[in-house]
């Protein structure tokens, strides 16, 4: 167990940072729930408490135990100190006034952020060993066969006339490929037309996952849906949507607004993944933490790549 922890100096200033950027609570938890990885935490949260007593009970509870949970305080430390936009606190009253603060709190725990360095690199280190790991688990012969089996299935539709079919189809692709990284695919998938819905789970958080192979981009109403059936579930479960050929973009700006339950997948993700371009846990991953620090739900694979 390391013996370096991140300083107080800097638990002070995550705290006040964290506080003057989320103004809404909603928001808050939806950052929280993004960041963390282990998002039970926040089930010991009193979420009927003042914003700041929230942020301290959080930070004070990873603070504690930082020989399990500091990688998930550098997370908020790096995240929080990388917001840019500020224009959810611009639009409130004396809005110029709480962006200068927030701004103010940011910089400060930037500073604070890039002092822990040595911690950071120690992180990185882990996450670059993890990369390694991936490249060696895809020029194994198994994975790679499994991958050109998927590939050559995924293909296979891309012609196909009949939607039921192309469905039933999508769905056991999607679910080999999930097993495949180990994110434990739940076998109640079911299809409605040509809407796949299914459960899969990754880093600590459950996911209800919908897909759809139609036309049309997916529209403000399909997101709707899975984003109802989301508000009804435990803090730790978010959504996946996977749509083929995109969305719209209202539909996009209008959930990418407020908390933040869901990340959103195009065909083009998938085909990076069984081409081996990208680790489904590092599309995932990064789709999320993008999500979390911009509100912006639908990162592009060629902003990854």
């Amino acid at each position: 167990m390391s013996k370096k922890v991140v300083s107080s100096a800097a638990i002070v200033a995550l705290k006040e940072a964290l506080t003057d950027v989320y103004w809404y609570k909603g928001d808050l938890r939806s950052f929280l729930s993004s960041t963390l990885s282990n998002p039970d935490i926040l089930g010991r949260v009193n979420w009927e408490d003042y914003k700041r007593n929230i942020v301290g009970f959080v930070v004070d509870f990873l603070a504690r135990r930082q020989e399990q949970f500091q990688p998930d305080l550098l997370r908020l430390m790096t995240e929080v100190s990388r917001v840019e936009d500020y224009s959810h606190l611009a639009q409130l009253d004396d809005g110029e006034k709480k962006v200068k603060k927030a701004k103010t709190a940011v910089a400060a725990l930037k500073k604070l952020t890039v002092a822990h360095d040595f911690l950071h690199e120690e992180q990185r280190k882990v996450e670059e060993r993890r990369g390694v790991a991936f490249q060696k688990m895809v020029k194994t012969t198994s994975v790679q066969e499994k991958l050109a089996e998927l590939t050559k299935a995924y293909f296979g539709l891309l012609g196909s006339s009949d939607p039921q079919q192309r469905g039933f189809a999508l769905e056991k692709i999607l679910k080999d490929l999930f097993a495949l990284f180990d994110l434990d695919p739940k076998a109640s998938f079911k299809i409605t037309g040509e809407q796949i819905d299914g459960a899969f789970s990754f880093d600590g958080t459950d996911y209800l996952l919908e897909a759809k192979w139609q036309k049309e981009m997916v529209s403000t109403k399909d997101l709707d849906s899975l984003a109802g059936k989301l508000s009804r579930k435990l803090d730790n479960t978010l959504g996946m949507y996977l749509s083929i050929n995109g969305y719209s973009d209202d539909a996009v700006k209008l959930h990418s607004s407020g908390r933040s339950l869901m990340i959103l997948v195009d065909g083009s993700d998938i085909m990076a993944v069984l081409e081996g371009r990208i680790d489904l846990l590092q599309l995932l991953l990064r789709k999320r933490r993008h999500a979390s620090q911009t509100g912006n739900i639908y990162l592009r694979l060629h902003e990854i790549l």
